[in-house]
C-alpha cells in the first residue's frame, strides 16, 4: 500500500529536518507517495499567502501531514500559522510524548509521559479586547453591572473560554489514547481551586468521563503542584491532559524533562486529520547550515507511522533511534555534553547513522 503524505518542508531549518525524516521513513520500506505544500514564509513567497488554500485542501485531502516548522512573517496577517493551520482544519488535540532514551543529556530516568493538550479555546481562543478602545468600556460596564467588579480603566482584557464540547472530547481522547496504547493513569490538570467555572467546568466533564473508563486510573492535580511534582519526581506521571494554555507550558516543561526539544515529537490531531510536526521551532539563524538535531522530526514521523498502522515499521525506527544515542557517535551539537566521545556531526548525518541502524 501507498499511503499520500502532504509533505510541509517548512522555513528555517524545516527543510533540513523534514528531509531527514522522509529518507529515515522511505528506509523502512514502507511506500509513501509525497504530495509538497508549503505554509509560513516559504508559501508568503511562493504565493502571496502564509497559509494556501491549495496546502488545506491538500491536508484535507490526504488526511496525514508532515510538517516541518515554520516562520509566521510579520505582518501576514496570521499571529500564528500554526494556530491558524489548527484552527482551519478543527485540530483539537496536541498530543506530545516527552521519553528519556538512554544517552541523552538530561536530569532524569525513565520519563514516559504524554501530554494530551486541548487545542482551540481557553485563553488562546484570540478574544481580546484593547486598552481603551469603546468595546473595552462596553466590556467594562458589563462586567460591573453584572458583577461589581469594577476593571481598571487601563486594562486589555482576554477572555479565558470553556466549553463542555471542548472538555469531554479532549478528556475522551486521552481515555481512548491511554486505552489504545495500555496506559494506566490519566491525569487532568486545571485550577479549579480559583477558576471554577472554567477550570473547574473542565474538572467537572474530565471526572464524568473518568466513569465510562473504569480500567484506567483517574485523578486530578492543581496545575501549580503538577509542575513541582513534575521536576521532582515525573516517573509516575502517565497521560496527563490539560486545557490549551497549561497545556502548552507543561509540555515544554516535559520536553525539558526528557532533554530537549530535539527529541521531543509532536502531532496536532483532529476527528479525520492528522499533522505530524517537531515541538522546536524554524531556527532560521542556522538554516542550511546542517546543524540541528533531526530526532523530533524522525520521531514525529515514527507517531505518523503508528497512526497509519505501520506498527513494525514505527517500532524499528524508534529502536534505530534510541540505538544512535546509545551509542553516542553520530550526534548533534546540543546532545553532546554528556556523552563522553561523541563525535559532533551534522543533521544529514545523524539521518545516514539511523539508516544503516535500520539496515543492520
Amino acid at each position: 500500500m501507498t499511503y499520500n503524505i502532504t509533505f510541509i518542508p517548512g522555513d528555517g531549518i524545516g527543510p533540513e529536518v523534514t528531509e531527514a525524516a522522509k529518507l529515515v521513513l522511505e528506509a523502512t520500506g514502507v511506500s509513501f507517495n509525497w504530495e509538497i505544500a508549503y505554509a509560513g514564509a516559504t508559501a508568503q513567497e511562493k504565493s502571496g499567502a502564509v497559509l494556501p488554500d491549495a496546502t488545506l485542501a491538500s491536508i484535507r485531502k490526504n488526511k496525514v501531514a508532515l510538517k516541518g516548522p515554520v516562520t509566521t512573517p510579520v505582518g501576514a496577517g496570521f499571529r500564528s500559522v500554526n494556530v491558524a493551520l489548527r484552527k482551519e482544519l478543527d485540530l483539537y488535540v496536541c498530543l506530545r510524548p516527552c521519553k528519556t532514551y538512554p544517552g541523552v543529556p538530561s536530569r532524569f530516568k525513565d520519563v514516559d509521559i504524554v501530554v494530551v493538550r486541548e487545542n482551540t479555546e481557553d485563553l488562546y481562543s484570540g478574544i481580546e479586547f484593547e486598552k481603551g478602545t469603546p468595546e473595552t468600556l462596553k466590556l467594562r460596564r458589563l462586567i460591573a453591572r453584572a458583577t461589581g467588579n469594577k476593571v481598571n480603566t487601563d486594562s486589555g482584557i482576554s477572555l479565558k473560554i470553556i466549553s463542555e464540547t471542548a472538555s469531554r472530547r479532549i478528556v475522551k481522547f486521552a481515555f481512548d489514547y491511554a486505552r489504545a496504547n495500555n496506559r494506566k493513569r490519566v491525569t487532568a490538570g486545571h485550577k479549579a481551586n480559583i477558576m471554577k467555572f472554567s477550570d473547574g467546568l473542565f474538572l467537572a466533564i474530565a471526572r464524568e468521563v473518568a466513569k465510562d473508563y473504569p480500567d484506567i486510573k483517574f485523578d486530578d492535580i492543581i496545575i501549580d503542584n503538577l509542575c513541582m511534582q513534575l521536576v521532582r519526581r515525573p516517573q509516575p506521571f502517565d497521560v496527563l491532559v490539560l486545557p490549551n494554555l497549561y497545556g502548552d507550558i507543561v509540555s515544554e516543561l516535559c520536553a525539558g524533562l526528557v532533554g530537549g526539544l530535539g527529541v521531543t515529537p509532536g502531532a496536532n490531531l483532529g476527528d479525520d486529520i492528522a499533522v505530524f510536526e517537531p515541538t522546536h521551532g524554524s531556527a532560521p539563524k542556522y538554516k542550511g547550515l546542517n546543524k540541528i538535531n533531526p530526532m523530533a522530526m524522525i520521531l514525529s514521523g515514527v507517531m505518523m507511522l503508528r497512526h497509519l498502522g505501520e506498527t513494525k515499521a514505527a517500532e524499528e525506527v524508534e529502536r534505530a533511534v534510541a540505538g544512535v544515542i546509545a551509542e553516542g557517535k553520530s550526534l548533534t551539537y546540543d546532545m553532546k555534553p554528556s556523552i563522553a566521545g561523541a563525535k559532533v556531526v551534522g543533521t544529514s548525518e545523524v539521518a545516514e547513522a539511523i539508516i544503516k541502524k535500520l539496515r543492520s
